[in-house]
């Protein structure tokens, strides 16, 4: 049990030290895009900016919710606290599409703005350098933090990995537009905010992604068909358990809950059905985790369609 609990915390640290370091490149970024969209009259910067101050939202709820999914079951929750996880998961998104849909309604405005005649300012190449560098910085802190995603198996740390590339996209659209209306000229300037638009687009599409990951989680959606199959694979590696039946399959934030009903022979003592159902157990956790909770019934092989006697 210590090791175990020794195993879930080194995870928990993985997780707050990959966000911290997000942070701190947010933190910076937040910074110089703003500066530079200020100073280089870009709305598209000042949007981008905002995006990336939403990502400092993010990471200190994924700091907060991943430590608190690591507490230990209760009387009160027998599966433990992992839902903390999969809740975070469902603000990081929502907080997301929020993000989005300003980005895109203040856009919009400018667009009409343009059209109606109304001259914005002509944005200058502080703010195109700042992209750049946006692009490189969080591009580098998605790979890392979604390599530790798959370590950790963390839904949240994988959400706030996304949330890192949508903000090196929407650079890469910040870029196109400031470039497109510093070459052009001013009778082009128009693409600066519709780069803002075409921003809060990819913001709101991945915010969308993540909510219907943790709503699909809260509702207890099953686990990926190739998952199941594996599952069932795993099972078939002991021929005496047969006849795999009302499989159930959910997650509890990074942990499996995997329920099933096997059949074995009906002569076959209580100890060695018991025995078989551990190994199971083990390579099943072997698999998945040790904190895999399995729940495995047990039934006698029928005979000519009934239960032997």
């Amino acid at each position: 049990m210590k090791e175990e609990l020794s195993s879930s915390d080194r995870r928990i640290d993985d997780i707050c030290r990959i966000t911290w370091l997000g942070a701190f490149v947010n933190l910076l970024l937040v910074a110089v895009k703003f500066a530079a969209g200020i100073a280089g009259l870009s709305a598209a910067m000042v949007a981008d900016a905002i995006h990336s101050l939403s990502d400092l939202a993010t990471d200190a709820i994924v700091i907060i919710f991943v430590k608190l999914s690591n507490k230990p079951a209760d009387s009160d929750h027998d599966y433990g606290h992992g839902k903390y996880e999969t809740f975070a998961t469902l603000i990081i998104g929502t907080l997301l599409a929020i993000v989005g849909i300003g980005m895109m309604w203040g856009g919009g405005e400018k667009i009409l703005d343009i059209l109606s005649g109304t001259m914005i300012p002509t944005p200058g190449w502080t703010a195109f350098a700042a992209g750049i560098a946006s692009i490189v910085a969080k591009e580098t802190i998605f790979q890392y933090t979604m390599h530790a995603a798959r370590r950790t198996h963390s839904n949240t740390l994988a959400a706030n990995a996304w949330h890192h590339r949508s903000d090196a996209l929407s650079s890469v659209g910040t870029c196109a537009g400031i470039g497109g209306a510093i070459i052009i000229g001013n009778d082009w300037v128009i693409l600066d905010p519709l780069a803002a638009v075409v921003v809060s687009v990819i913001v709101t599409v991945s915010a969308l992604k993540i909510m219907r990951t943790a709503v699909n989680e809260l509702l207890e959606k099953s686990l990926p068909e190739n998952i199941e199959r594996d599952i069932l694979d795993i099972v078939a590696e002991d021929t005496i358990l047969q006849n795999v039946h009302h499989l159930r399959t959910r997650a509890i934030g990074s942990i499996y809950t995997i329920d099933m009903h096997v059949r074995m022979p009906g002569d076959m003592t209580l100890s060695e059905a018991h025995r078989h159902t551990i190994l199971l157990e083990q390579r099943l956790r072997q698999a998945y985790g040790k904190g895999t909770i399995i729940n495995i019934h047990i039934e006698p092989l029928k005979v000519n369609g009934v239960y032997p006697e």
